[in-house]
């Protein structure tokens, strides 16, 4: 490997989608944040337009080939706002692993960590902010995957009856959003990087 390569961590903020290229003028993308990326810089994975969070850019392909490889098992912790409780059966049915449908086929779930937070986490308030309604409660989870398919996440809450009302990637493996704030990029370097993401046997 070469020092040419570039590992940039950002905060993506909702609404944003995890490209360059706007498909209509209306999107934001990542061009539009406060950052001048060169031109071989694109996102390592994906958080869908209406979540938000850890987002990791690099130029680095052996990086992005080890880290999305389903085989790896690369653990993603997000926070998860849902509607209502969920009951003790959704939680383990979610722990099991549930099936979802992922590009119109069956997918079973790998089994999955999730716990219930005793309070909600400390995060900057969403624009807009979620649709408020007094009378149905909501709840906040941590939840853990070791696999990346579309919108999992909504697709599996909204399975065990808890639709997903807000979702924050907060950490991927040892990497952490830490003090950042939406919007924020962060250069890192390839030790660093290499060494949080558990990645240096790829070397």
């Amino acid at each position: 490997m070469t020092n040419t390569f570039k590992y940039f961590l950002i905060y993506k903020p909702y609404g944003m989608l995890s490209q360059f290229t706007k498909e209509v003028e209306q999107h934001c993308t990542l061009a539009d944040l406060n950052y001048k990326f060169e031109k071989d810089i694109y996102p390592v994975g994906r958080l869908d337009k209406d979540s938000e969070g850890l987002l990791i850019l690099s130029n680095d392909k052996k990086l992005t080939e080890a880290l999305l490889n389903p085989k790896n098992k690369h653990s993603r912790n997000y926070w998860v706002q849902v509607d209502k409780i969920p009951t003790i059966e959704a939680l383990q049915q979610l722990k099991e692993g549930v099936e979802i449908k992922v590009n119109k086929k069956k997918h079973k779930c790998l089994p999955t960590k999730v716990q219930l937070l005793p309070q909600p986490p400390v995060l900057p308030e969403r624009d807009p902010p979620i649709r408020f309604r007094k009378e149905i409660p909501t709840t906040w989870l941590e939840i853990s995957l070791f696999e990346g398919k579309n919108r999992q996440v909504r697709k599996m809450t909204a399975k065990v009856g808890h639709p997903t009302l807000r979702l924050v990637r907060h950490q991927i493996v040892n990497l952490h959003l830490g003090s950042m704030k939406v919007g924020e990029v962060c250069e890192t370097d390839q030790k660093t990087i290499y060494k949080k993401l558990e990645l240096n046997n790829i070397r």
